[in-house]
């Protein structure tokens, strides 16, 4: 059995995207007889709010997702964050860093003798000398707190994806303005909250990798990965508001029913064979993770029909 979890961020609505990912976590979670919980990762200060929350919330039990115990929130726990920041600074894993993105994005561009991923830090701030570091303070710019990381590739095993390999170099632990940075911040509440696996959309698979490696410096647990296919909206894009009623809210009005909502979500998975109205928990006895779709769901807002890309496992 492996507790699982969802941990959205409650800086807006749910998307029937982030619905059809806490779907299948709690299916895998509740099929296996484990624990499910909730947790609010909180961190954007301008963005998150309670409402959200509560929004949130409703949206996973109108659709019969329940969890257990109560919720987390990271907001209430950077104790914890900077309890593991400190374990690795004092074991020299750790370095100050004033790159803004923009030089980051410059520096990466530059030549170098290997080409870096896209995204990786180049190591600018990594080995300054002691007057480098003095300067770096006095010059008054916010510092983040990087990891200072092997620079080479990790591989995890994806019970949806197959084997996952990504580069893991110098992540940031915490932002120049003092908050937790998400990759430390996961790593940490999944060890405490004895989450046994991660269930969530794909394109967080490459920080998969990332967050084993964390793991493994602070001497945690592994977890299981299962990441989902995106929904995509009419354009080709990440599923977004912008692409109209992509809410339970939205699909209310329109005279959906949670049923529906549920059935049209397990379809697009590849979980039964029609769009049909069903409850959750009518899914759980017949829940088999190899019949999830390998490819994205492009989702028509005006209807409750799903198109699969090509390559897609429906039937």
């Amino acid at each position: 059995m492996a507790t699982g979890r969802f941990a959205p961020s409650p800086t807006g609505d749910l998307h029937l995207g982030n619905l059809r990912t806490a779907l299948v976590a709690w299916l895998f979670a509740r099929q296996a007889g484990s624990g499910f919980l909730v947790r609010m990762e909180d961190l954007d200060r301008v963005q998150a709010s309670a409402d959200h929350e509560r929004s949130q919330l409703a949206d996973l039990a109108a659709l019969g997702l329940d969890w257990d115990g109560e919720v987390v929130r990271q907001s209430e726990r950077f104790d914890r964050y900077e309890a593991a920041i400190a374990r690795l600074t004092a074991a020299g894993f750790t370095y100050p860093c004033s790159c803004t993105r923009r030089e980051i994005r410059e520096a990466s561009a530059a030549p170098h003798g290997d080409p870096l991923p896209d995204g990786a830090y180049p190591g600018t701030c990594r080995d300054l000398t002691d007057a480098e570091r003095q300067a770096q303070v006095e010059s008054g710019r916010p510092l983040a707190l990087r990891l200072r990381g092997p620079g080479t590739t990790v591989t995890v095993h994806d019970e949806l994806q197959g084997e996952v390999s990504a580069l893991v170099d110098d992540v940031v632990l915490r932002r120049n303005d003092g908050v937790p940075a998400y990759n430390l911040a996961v790593v940490v509440d999944d060890a405490a909250q004895g989450i046994e696996q991660v269930v969530r959309g794909d394109d967080l698979a490459s920080s998969a990798p990332r967050q084993r490696y964390l793991a493994d410096l602070l001497g945690l647990a592994p977890v299981a990965y299962a990441h989902v296919p995106l929904v995509l909206g009419p354009t080709g894009q990440r599923l977004a508001k912008r692409d109209g009623a992509v809410t339970v809210a939205d699909q209310l009005a329109l005279g959906r029913t949670p049923e529906q909502l549920v059935g049209t979500l397990a379809h697009s998975l590849g979980l039964v064979d029609a769009p049909e109205p069903v409850r959750a928990a009518d899914l759980i006895a017949a829940f088999e993770p190899t019949r999830i779709t390998s490819a994205p769901w492009t989702f028509e807002t005006t209807h409750l029909h799903c198109h699969p890309h090509p390559g897609s496992n429906f039937s």
